[in-house]
């Protein structure tokens, strides 16, 4: 990426223009710029322009040297006021030319891109801005693809977040539908065992009751022998009163007691 300096002889052309002591900062600022003292650079070209902002070549030489300290912003700001203010029409080039750089490395490619385009607008025979403009679109280019692709990341990753969430619901409820199942057979199996065990349990006591009936003495019953041996017993009674009526040795208004053994 090529940074535009503004030629030192241009420069001297314009001594007649300006005072000595601005022309003397110019010079002194571009022998440090050109001994890689970039902040050097930056305070001989601020005390050149101190006393006249307009000094567009101090301007011009102290975004080049705010440049070179990747202070981008600061660069940019200088070239775009160069740019707008200059009625030197290859100064004005240099200037979009070189802003166009400083967009770039702020990692702002549209303004950079069309900063080169102005700058080919001016100069369309400028082949290393045409260079840097391909460049720029190349990388935008490539910015807005990874971009994409991490879009369509981002939108697999969270299909595929919501795809295991459905599943873990559905695992969820599955199971829960099994345990819901398992609990109303466990329920129903329950009380399937109380009714069999109460079912139980009654014809238990129903036995039980049975037994106890059939153990306890009845005393109103007799048994056919016993009655048959009573029923002899009083037939024999009867014909024996009988026979006393017949021979009179019955009494008038004596009571026949009948005995029942039972």
């Amino acid at each position: 990426m090529k940074i535009l300096l503004l030629n030192i002889v241009f420069i001297f052309s314009l001594f007649n223009v300006f005072g000595q002591q601005e022309k003397q900062k110019l010079i002194d600022g571009n022998n440090a710029y050109k001994q890689g003292n970039y902040s050097d650079a930056e305070a001989k070209y601020l005390e050149s322009i101190s006393s006249k902002p307009q000094y567009l070549e101090g301007s011009f030489n102290l975004g080049d040297a705010l440049f070179r300290q990747e202070k981008y912003e600061e660069a940019a700001r200088q070239f775009n006021y160069i740019a707008e203010n200059s009625d030197d029409k290859n100064i004005r080039a240099k200037a979009y030319h070189n802003l166009g750089n400083s967009m770039l490395k702020a990692e702002k490619l549209p303004e950079g891109i069309q900063a080169y385009k102005n700058a080919l607008k001016l100069n369309p025979q400028d082949e290393d801005t045409r260079y840097n403009l391909s460049y720029a679109m190349k990388m935008q280019q490539q910015q807005q693809q990874q971009n994409q692709d991490q879009n369509q990341e981002n939108k697999d990753n969270k299909d595929n977040e919501d795809n295991e969430d459905q599943k873990d619901n559905k695992d969820n409820q599955d199971q829960q539908d099994k345990q819901d199942q398992q609990d109303k057979k466990d329920q129903e199996n329950k009380e399937n065992q109380d009714q069999k065990d109460n079912k139980q349990d009654q014809e238990k006591q129903d036995e039980q009751q049975k037994d106890q009936q059939q153990q306890q003495p009845q005393k109103d019953k007799i048994s056919k022998e016993d009655a048959e041996r009573m029923l002899e017993a009083l037939q024999m009674q009867e014909k024996n009163t009988q026979e006393k009526l017949k021979k009179g040795r019955l009494k008038k208004g004596e009571r026949i007691k009948i005995e029942k053994d039972w």
